[in-house]
């Protein structure tokens, strides 16, 4: 497997990209946007899934497992990185998916792209998904998935546990050596889409000094849950510490996961237009949408950078 793990290295393009661009409302404002490419990372595992779930294949052959298993709905992006990620590493993997009725359904494109990849899906009724997330970590809920499904690697919804944060937390170290010789300092603000928390904890953990992490819910009523859940990671990661300078803005979900409101559609397609880059709408579009927004009602102060990650690529819906 350390072969395999070092090929799947070899395609991944690093450090990911960093984009200047000229963007009329935020010059207007005094900000200045780049892009931080992650969606550009690698061909079949790109933007923050790649960050999220190397360490964890890292972790799983350390272990001795020869399978990974993890959750997600039945548009999830983290179920096709993983079983892409799996089916390169060598690896067998399982995905639970919530919704007991998606079983006799034909399969949506993400769900058929883990398959493809050699995922075995097994559709969990809603209650049964909830109560298994909720008790992961018991000693009961990780022997019954081993029973059931055999020794694996367990991976929790969305790919955010301790390890994705730490692998997340190198966006950090690399747009600072990209931005040499000044760096980050005061004038920036780091930001990125939040559904499961990993990526943002990474990048708050990082940070220099002065420096800020703003995140956007892609989740509609996650206040509390997800601060909690970033709280909670750093605390798993980084040996008890938390860390300060960063939020989670609530008001940019665009009515919950997976809604592309029109003006939200409207809004990548103007930015196609004036910059050739098709933005994923489901989370990092929401984040753009956010901070033309913060920018309007004046909540950068004039010299602010902003950097947001683009933590994947458009799907075909987009």
């Amino acid at each position: 497997m350390l072969s395999t793990l070092s090929g799947l290295s070899m395609n991944a393009r690093l450090p990911s990209p960093l984009q200047q661009l000229t963007d009329p409302l935020l010059e207007r404002a005094g900000v200045t946007l780049r892009l931080k490419r992650d969606d550009l990372i690698h061909p079949d595992v790109p933007g923050n899934k790649w960050r999220k779930l190397l360490p964890n294949l890292r972790a799983a052959h350390a272990a001795g497992h020869r399978r990974l298993l993890t959750f997600g709905g039945a548009y999830s992006h983290h179920l096709t990185a993983t079983a892409a990620a799996a089916r390169a590493a060598g690896l067998a993997s399982v995905g639970l998916v919530r919704g007991d009725e998606l079983a006799d359904r034909p399969r949506n494109p993400a769900l058929a792209a883990a398959e493809r990849d050699g995922m075995e899906l097994v559709f969990l009724s809603r209650a049964d998904y909830r109560g298994t997330l909720e008790a992961l970590d018991a000693p009961a809920t990780r022997h019954r998935l081993a029973q059931r499904f055999g020794p694996a690697h367990v991976v929790p919804e969305g790919g955010s546990n301790a390890l994705a944060a730490r692998g997340s937390a190198a966006t950090v170290a690399e747009l600072a050596a990209q931005t040499a010789p000044n760096g980050l300092d005061e004038r920036d603000v780091l930001c990125c889409p939040v559904g499961s928390g990993g990526t943002l904890a990474g990048i708050a953990a990082a940070l220099p000094p002065g420096a800020r992490a703003l995140g956007v819910a892609v989740l509609r009523g996650g206040q509390g849950y997800l601060e909690s859940r970033v709280n909670a990671l750093h605390r798993a990661g980084w040996s008890g510490a938390t860390f300060p300078r960063w939020e989670i803005d609530h008001d940019h979900h665009g009515g919950g996961y997976g809604r592309i409101p029109p003006e939200l559609a409207a809004l990548t397609d103007r930015f196609e237009r004036d910059h050739g880059i098709r933005l994923e709408r489901r989370y990092v579009a929401k984040t753009l949408a956010c901070l033309h927004h913060r920018a309007r009602r004046g909540d950068f102060p004039p010299g602010t950078r902003l950097t947001l990650v683009v933590t994947g690529p458009p799907s075909a819906s987009d």
